[in-house]
């Protein structure tokens, strides 16, 4: 569920943002762990304006920002560049606060911080990493790369569900087009045939006549249906319902693990190379994670300040695969940690378009020859008197 929390963290003040968490004490915990004293927690609001607002066009922005860097502009100067060419009042509204705050002395890492609705925790702690070392343009540059990746993964996803969507949604169309008024065009035609029907042509047909003495109660029924479902789906709750289903689904779960895997491998190994500690970018990212996943991030924190080697820790958090293991040991040898979550991820990623790849090649036509079957059978179901008459004047 999505909570506005307002807190007070040290050298940032009091700041207003926005975190997903499965309820308030997760989210005051997870604050908590940061250094942050929480002062209030409310239950954001969703609704056609809140789904309405435009987004803050992060990648644009930080592409921008690295190509002023780059040409020799300060930070400040950057900011000041970018807002007065910014067309949104919003965008620029915001780029403004960023320099207020920077003006009285903050970092450009907590500035940024304090407007977490807009900026990613993993983004402020890029900014704070590159802060120390002086490399902010590459650091932002890998963030960049990061987002982008995972953007890319995301859209095979996306794609991949397009052409089942469609067939799912066409079919939908057809099958209602015969019930709603083809079935009950023929319940009138053979009402008064006073043939013996099948059982399975008698029901149609009485679902014809049902419609026809009371189409306008069934429609607003499916309509009250169909948006009682949609509301259902808009529900923190029922997500979460279904998404412990699909974590539970043999087959589908497995793979739901390897794709978060992939992006927190891939999150940890950005973060390491930008000179964060492993135990500290753990704690940054864990947010990442799904509440089936979290608690082994906590697991592997305390296993690591135990002493335990980086390997270890992770297989004791159940953060781990059969080939993340054998790459963390190489990187624990080489000393190239972060290269090595990246190769990780990776070869995660690949793993997953590969699954999915399959997995439409499979479902797609077996959701076709379900659709297929089912306008079949109400089709021969409808023409079954017919061949029964036909039948008996020969």
């Amino acid at each position: 569920m999505r909570y506005q929390v307002k807190v007070l963290r040290p050298g940032a003040g009091v700041t207003v943002l926005m975190m997903e968490a499965i309820d308030e004490t997760e989210a005051a915990a997870r604050l908590q762990r940061e250094g942050a004293q929480v002062l209030s927690i409310v239950a954001a609001r969703h609704g056609w304006l809140a789904a309405r607002r435009v987004r803050f066009p992060l990648l644009l922005f930080t592409q921008e920002l690295i190509a002023l860097l780059d040409a020799g502009l300060t930070l400040t100067e950057s900011l000041e560049t970018l807002a007065e060419k910014e067309s949104r009042p919003e965008s620029r509204q915001l780029i403004g606060r960023l320099l207020v705050a920077m003006r009285e002395g903050r970092p450009f890492s907590a500035a940024l911080a304090a407007q977490g609705e807009t900026f990613p925790p993993l983004y402020a702690a890029t900014v704070r990493a590159a802060e120390s070392t002086g490399d902010l343009s590459p650091a932002l540059t890998r963030y960049v790369g990061y987002q982008n990746q995972i953007d890319t993964v995301k859209k095979k996803v996306l794609s991949a569900s397009i052409y089942p969507l469609l067939l799912v949604g066409v079919g939908t169309l057809v099958i209602g087009f015969l019930l709603g008024y083809v079935v009950p065009r023929f319940a009138s035609v053979y009402a008064d045939a006073g043939r013996d029907l099948p059982w399975m042509s008698r029901a149609l047909l009485s679902w014809g006549e049902a419609v026809q003495a009371h189409g306008v109660l069934i429609a607003l029924g499916a309509a009250g249906l169909i948006a009682g479902l949609g509301i259902a789906f808009a529900q923190p709750v029922t997500r979460a319902a279904l998404t412990r289903l699909a974590w539970r689904t043999p087959g589908i779960g497995e793979h739901l693990r390897t794709f978060e895997l992939a992006r927190f491998y891939r999150s940890i190994g950005m973060l390491l190379s930008g000179g964060i500690p492993i135990v500290s970018a753990l704690g940054m990212v864990s947010g990442l994670l799904s509440a089936h996943l979290r608690s082994g991030a906590g697991i592997t924190i305390e296993a690591m300040r135990r002493g335990e080697t980086i390997s270890a820790a992770f297989a004791r958090g159940e953060l781990t695969t059969p080939v993340a293991a054998r790459l963390l040991r190489v990187g624990e040898k080489s000393g190239r940690m972060g290269e090595m979550m990246d190769r990780i991820a990776i070869f995660h990623d690949e793993e997953m378009a590969r699954w999915v790849d399959w997995f439409t090649r499979l479902f797609e036509p077996l959701l076709m020859i379900i659709i297929g079957l089912t306008i079949g059978l109400i089709v021969v179901l409808l023409y079954m008197p017919i061949f029964e008459l036909a039948g008996s004047i020969q």
